[in-house]
């Protein structure tokens, strides 16, 4: 806020003490880009931290291996099944790589 105020008050005085008005309205624009940069960065050292958005994922990560356990039981099940399948396949043909 006070910052806001003091642009104000530079704004009103460089346009009564600066006879070209064009070098007036470059200062107030220079001023109103430099208060915008001002109020941006008062938050900048309020994001979280790699560790903690790493341990969110993280947590993220186990809930959803966990949700899908019972899936990949299926499909070890599947997948053992069909090796006991190939199995006798295999034996017979030493070049099968499957």
């Amino acid at each position: 806020m006070l910052a806001f105020l003091v642009w104000a008050a530079v704004s009103v005085v460089a346009f009564l003490v600066i006879p070209d008005v064009l070098v007036s309205a470059g200062l107030v624009i220079f001023g109103a880009v430099l208060l915008l940069v001002l109020l941006m960065a008062q938050d900048w050292d309020a994001h979280s931290t790699f560790e903690e958005r790493e341990v969110l994922r993280a947590r993220r990560r186990k809930a959803r291996w966990e949700r899908n356990a019972d899936a990949r039981a299926r499909d070890r099940e599947r997948w053992e099944a069909h090796r006991a399948r190939r199995a006798p396949q295999a034996a017979d043909d030493p070049q099968s790589r499957r």
